[in-house]
């Protein structure tokens, strides 16, 4: 892979990164100022509330996933990179500086909400715009080596995150987290963006889509994507499973051992963070196994252990008593879930031609999240308040079965080239050969 090959994929790394430190950190941190916006009483009822803001800011990326794709198609994947950066670094300032309940009443959580709003429309257009770039900027053999890299950045991000967080356990008291110490990584996120955004604007374009020839007035539109119907029904499918594990065992996984298994906070945060770090250092690995072995067999290896594992695995993770046993339960589940995280960025971009290819990712992707990845946490804690927590174990293995199907039918991506990609040569759910 030549040098600016890299180049590309550090840049829109690094951006990546800084976009899904701000993502992450709502809910890293939800812990601690869930009770600064809304009145006090029962913590799971606070979470739920501050869970469903979370949720909300899912419903925006399909608004972010269309609008920023759009952009992406017809000004350039820089350009929609660019953007997105831009309204996350809003987004995030306007969390770190949002009045408290007991200041503003219900006003410092419609603060939040229109933060969360403005996130899920920055996210929207940054999964898409990021996983065509660099699906497009890398070497045809090695796309998914290189587009392996989104959930590295993604994953360092959380990290970054996390990183904070357990610093600030370790020099703040817990009255002084409650009070303003969680608006810290807000700020820190805010200024972030700042930075991405200069290196953004220096970024170079793909060659891919310098190259494009498709009719400039068709770029980026619903009537395109339409032409493309049966794509953007697979990425739906293909997601479904995939983003409800991937946020199982991510953001909701800190709270559920604090607040289901009963472990301190700190050690919650521990092991999470333990737990990404070796998830990110999987990702180049199995993405680099996929350009030698295909993507089907890597996302048939996911559906099928996260099916059948998602019930004992969580199960004895709410009954764990310390770091170790909750650790290994914990990479256990994040091995299975990285054959979906490490290649899904390029199967998706892979699908579309590079006239639709960012709106065709973004938008279906993002609908997917929205009904899925968004509601995971707080279907999860709806399942705990009603007495019946298990119940969530059976819906996340549910939701990879219904995925297991559609990777059993899809067709192999890995060889197609991203240049001559055309409606008649998409590949579509048919039985596999």
């Amino acid at each position: 892979m030549g040098r600016q090959h890299w180049k590309k994929i550090w840049v829109g790394s690094a951006g990546n990164m800084v976009e899904w430190f701000d993502w992450f950190v709502y809910a890293s941190f939800a812990t601690y100022f869930a009770g600064a916006f809304f009145p006090s009483g029962n913590p799971t009822a606070q979470l739920m509330n501050t869970a469903g803001i979370f949720a909300v800011g899912f419903f925006m990326r399909p608004v972010g996933g269309w609008l920023l794709g759009r952009v992406g198609d017809r000004k350039g994947r820089k350009a929609a990179l660019t953007l997105t950066v831009t309204l996350m670094s809003v987004s995030a300032l306007l969390i770190a500086v949002a009045p408290t309940y007991d200041v503003a009443g219900y006003g410092g959580a419609f603060v939040l909400l229109v933060a969360r709003l403005l996130q899920g429309l920055s996210v929207g257009g940054e999964y898409a715009a990021s996983a065509t770039y660099l699906t497009e900027a890398s070497d045809p053999r090695r796309r998914g080596f290189a587009s392996s890299f989104q959930y590295v950045s993604m994953t360092a991000g959380q990290l970054t995150g996390l990183g904070l967080l357990i610093i600030l356990q370790h020099t703040l008291s817990d009255t002084a987290l409650h009070d303003y110490g969680w608006r810290i990584p807000f700020a820190v996120g805010a200024l972030g963006a700042a930075v991405v955004f200069y290196l953004r604007r220096t970024m170079l374009e793909t060659e891919v889509y310098a190259e494009d020839t498709s009719h400039a007035a068709e770029r980026g539109t619903l009537r395109a994507l339409w032409q493309h119907r049966r794509e953007a029904f697979l990425v739906i499918a293909l997601t479904m499973g995939g983003t409800v594990a991937y946020y199982t065992y991510t953001t909701y996984l800190t709270k559920y051992l604090s607040n289901s298994a009963g472990l301190s906070k700190e050690t919650a945060t521990l092991v999470s963070f333990t737990a990404l770090t070796v998830f990110a250092c999987l990702q180049p690995l199995a993405g680099a196994l996929s350009d030698r072995i295909g993507r089907r067999p890597l996302l048939i290896t996911f559906a099928v252990g996260s099916t059948v594992l998602t019930v004992p695995v969580l199960t004895l993770l709410k009954h764990v008593n310390g770091y170790w046993p909750a650790l290994g339960l914990s990479l256990l589940a994040l091995v299975v879930v990285t054959g979906y995280t490490s290649i899904n960025a390029c199967v998706k971009a892979e699908l579309f031609p590079t006239g639709v290819r960012a709106l065709g990712v973004a938008l279906p992707y993002a609908l997917a999240n929205a009904l899925f990845g968004g509601t995971a946490e707080y279907i999860a804690l709806w399942f705990k308040n009603a007495g019946i927590e298990s119940g969530f174990s059976w819906y996340v293995a549910g939701c990879a079965a219904v995925s297991l199907v559609v990777y059993v039918t899809m067709r192999e991506t890995k060889d197609l080239d991203l240049a001559r990609v055309a409606s008649r040569e998409a590949p579509s759910v048919t039985t596999a050969s």
